[in-house]
């Protein structure tokens, strides 16, 4: 059974044609885009409705999931701005205790696989 994903596209083009079309030249690159990654749609989100009080933020945080190449490309994120955990947690949101297990998996996949994934 395959698994079905949101047709973001569609989604976040109505609600800029209906709710706020003068952002939509801000989320044209976004939007041009051929596939959305989670942290797309996290930038698309933030850009068209702003930031969140912290009990909206605190319920959307409990309801995110991340696929491995969202991981993948968080710990990249990482590696390249020379980030300690802590500081990769406070930026995108996660908990620190997040951040040391997916290190600790896609680390030990890496090692057992011999691939080159971000530290």
């Amino acid at each position: 059974m395959q698994k079905s994903t949101p047709d973001y596209h569609q989604i976040y083009n109505d609600i800029i044609n209906k709710k706020c079309p003068s952002r939509k030249e801000e989320c044209k690159f976004l939007l041009n885009k051929e596939s959305l990654s989670v942290l797309d749609v996290i930038e698309l989100n933030n850009k068209i409705f702003g930031l969140s009080d912290q009990m909206t933020e605190a319920f959307n945080q409990s309801h995110r999931s991340y696929n491995k190449s969202s991981i993948l490309m968080i710990l990249d994120y990482q590696r390249k701005n020379k980030l300690s955990n802590s500081q990769l947690a406070k930026h995108f949101k996660l908990s620190r205790n997040t951040v040391t297990k997916w290190k600790r998996l896609f680390l030990s996949i890496a090692d057992s696989v011999g691939e080159n994934i971000p530290n």
